[in-house]
């Protein structure tokens, strides 16, 4: 692998764990408190396989976004990483509005715009790099089932 490339992907895969680990951080004491003081839905998960799952799922948004950046320059290939950073920012604070500012309501509508917008960028990078693309079905099936966690706790502690 040349020096260029190796470099791209050390670049998107930081890129996007810095963005989950900082996320997590500033959501911590909300994350503490909700454990302790939310009632959950069925099939919620245990909470020590919420940060493994999200550092896979960080790790295959890099690789991913840095397949795309490797490829030539296009309008199409713009529009793919311009929608990666935008999702990634929607990813960043979902976090902060459902653990610590507690608006169920609003962070599953910005769950549906999360989900939205990795939905498009799926299409948007599949004529360019279907491997690229195909990385991010893990991180949809995952929102999926954070979607049905988030309206569940919506629901249930309104």
């Amino acid at each position: 692998m040349k020096q260029n490339t190796r470099r791209t992907y050390v670049f998107w895969i930081l890129l996007s764990e810095a963005i989950g680990l900082l996320s997590g951080i500033l959501s911590r004491a909300g994350t503490e408190s909700f454990r302790t003081t939310v009632q959950q839905p069925p099939l919620s998960p245990p909470a020590a396989l919420f940060p493994i799952v999200w550092t896979i799922l960080y790790a295959l948004m890099g690789i991913s976004a840095a397949r795309i950046s490797l490829t030539p320059p296009s309008t199409i290939r713009s529009r793919s990483l311009n929608i990666f950073v935008i999702q990634l920012a929607v990813n960043f604070f979902w976090s902060l509005i459902f653990f610590n500012a507690k608006a169920y309501g609003l962070s599953f509508l910005w769950l549906l715009l999360l989900w939205g917008l990795v939905f498009g960028m799926i299409l948007l990078f599949r004529p360019i790099d279907s491997v690229a693309a195909a990385l991010q079905i893990p991180y949809l099936l995952w929102l999926t089932f954070a979607a049905y966690l988030s309206y569940g706790v919506w629901k249930l502690n309104s």
